[in-house]
This record gives structure tokens, C-alpha cells and sequence, in this order.
């Protein structure tokens, strides 16, 4: 029993959360409650699941060493000594033979190349990218906008640009915030938890940190406010949901800033009520929006 605990921990089911982002563009479409595209959607979700798995799994394997000398990470399952090398291959090879049937089901060639892309930029991660400053950020913020333009494409409708670059500069600052984590974890262990951190100071760290932030409140502002989008949305009322968004900017700052425990970003969605408050009051605003209250 120990055994199949440690290896579902390894596969990362708590992160399965993050591709929550494929369901993005048909929300905002106003196509939630259509049927074939809502199952369509929920299928390719299903196997973004298990590729970030086979990722998380292959990083895992990669980081032993430097897992071991982590607060945190030193309970993973392969830096615990909980599961074996060869198991964690095999379970990788599970993961991404199970994700292959299930991308194969879409029928959606355009969903494959998405996905492939998604697993090979992320491999390259793991094998070395993940050493190369600020790149390595870039890439981790990539992976939901590849999330968010795969939901777009199986449930055939549009991600506009704003979607795209709104979804870029919230991953960007949530991947900075974590990287302000392991400065900490740096400073007060003295271990090179990753390498890249060598190339950060908390300075930097913090002055991207309040650009990015603004930037993003700016950019949703704009959004709200633009009258094409408003148009779209047959709803003169999104600026209502700005509230939300830059209370939970704040909050997140809070937490990166003064509490100093941004090391973990599901971890605090799953923890910190304020932050859950937040995010639900945004989805139910936008979906009286959208499905209720549109003229």
C-alpha cells in the first residue's frame, strides 16, 4: 500500500490542477454547457493530466541529488527513497502510453502537435533548460499558454489575443514568485536547490516581480474596458471583475513578499482561503456575465 502511495505522489496528481487552463476558452465562449465540446475538452484535460505526469516524473528523476538537499522536495517519493530508479522509468513509460491513447482519441491533429510540443519543450527543460536563466521561466509560463491554446483547438473555438497574453503574464509572475522561494531556500541553507538561482539575486527577483504585477493589472484593466471585448461579451459590466484580479495580485505579493511562501503556487490555492475566495468570486462573476446576465 505504501508502495502505490509513493508512486501516485510521484505522478503528481495535485498539479493535474494547472490544466484547469484547457477549459479556459470555452468558458469564456460562452460554450461551458455545450455538450460535445465540453466532453472533447475534458478528454484532452484527461491527457494533459498524464503528460505533465510523465514530465514531473523525468524531472524528478533528473533532480534526486538536488531533491535531497531541499526543505520540501527531500519527500518526494525518488528523494525519499520511496520508489526506485527503475520503477520511476517505468512509471514514465506508463504515463505517456496511457497519454498517447487518449491524445490519439481526439482525432485532432492540431491537438497532437500542441501536446508533442508541450512534452518536447518540457523534456528539454528537465535535461537542461531548466539551468539556463530567465529561459527557464519563459518555458514554464509557456506551458499554459500551450494549455489554453490546446482547449481552444479541441473544442473549435477562439483564443484571442488578450486570452494568450493575459494567461503568459500570470504564469510569468507566479514562476518568478517561486523562483523568489528557492533564493530564500538558497540563502538560509546555503544549497544550490537549482542552478539557475546562481544567475538571481532577490533584488532582480523582486523588481520583475512588481513590474510583471502591474503590467498584468494594467493589461486586465485595458481588457475589461476595451469596446470590442465588450462587444463580445454583450456586457457593458466586466470591469466588475477587475476587483477581483487585482485583490488577488495583492494577496499573491503578500504571500511572495512579506510571508515569504510562494514555493508552492498549488499549494496555496488549495490553502489559502483568501486566494480561493478570489478566484471563485472571478469565475462566478464572469459566468452571471456571460451566461446570465448577457444582453
Amino acid at each position: 500500500m505504501n508502495k502505490i502511495i509513493a508512486l501516485v505522489n510521484l505522478v503528481r496528481p495535485g498539479q493535474w490542477i494547472k490544466n484547469l487552463f484547457l477549459f479556459v476558452p470555452i468558458f469564456f465562449a460562452g460554450e461551458l454547457t455545450t455538450i460535445p465540446k465540453f466532453l472533447s475538452v475534458c478528454i484532452a484535460f484527461v491527457a494533459f493530466c498524464f503528460v505533465s505526469s510523465t514530465v514531473y516524473v523525468v524531472n524528478d528523476l533528473q533532480d534526486i541529488e538536488a531533491d535531497k538537499l531541499h526543505p520540501t522536495k527531500n519527500k518526494r517519493p525518488l528523494a525519499a527513497g520511496l520508489v526506485a530508479k527503475g520503477e520511476g522509468w517505468i512509471t514514465f513509460a506508463f504515463m505517456g502510453a496511457v497519454a498517447f491513447l487518449l491524445v490519439y482519441q481526439t482525432y485532432n491533429y492540431s491537438f497532437v502537435l500542441i501536446i508533442s510540443s508541450y512534452l518536447v519543450i518540457n523534456l528539454a527543460y528537465s535535461f537542461g533548460l531548466k539551468r539556463v536563466s530567465i529561459i527557464e521561466i519563459l518555458i514554464v509560463s509557456s506551458g499554459f499558454v500551450l494549455r489554453t491554446i490546446a482547449g481552444g483547438i479541441v473544442a473549435n473555438v477562439e483564443v484571442s489575443q488578450w486570452m494568450v497574453m493575459m494567461i503568459f503574464l500570470l504564469a510569468l509572475f507566479i514562476a518568478l514568485a517561486k523562483r523568489r522561494d528557492d533564493i530564500l531556500v538558497f540563502k538560509k541553507s546555503g544549497n544550490l536547490v537549482r542552478k539557475s538561482i546562481k544567475h538571481y539575486s532577490l533584488e532582480y527577483i523582486n523588481a520583475l516581480l512588481i513590474m510583471i504585477s502591474g503590467i498584468i493589472i494594467v493589461s486586465y484593466l485595458m481588457y475589461v474596458i476595451s469596446p470590442d471585448v465588450m462587444l463580445r461579451f454583450h456586457s457593458p459590466y466586466l470591469y466588475i471583475t477587475s476587483v477581483f484580479v487585482v485583490a488577488g495580485v495583492m494577496r499573491y505579493l503578500q504571500i511572495t513578499l512579506v510571508e515569504n511562501k510562494s514555493g508552492s503556487p498549488t499549494k496555496i490555492l488549495y490553502s489559502d482561503n483568501f486566494i480561493r475566495i478570489v478566484v471563485i468570486c472571478w469565475v462566478v462573476s464572469f459566468y452571471f456575465i456571460i451566461y446570465r446576465f448577457a444582453s
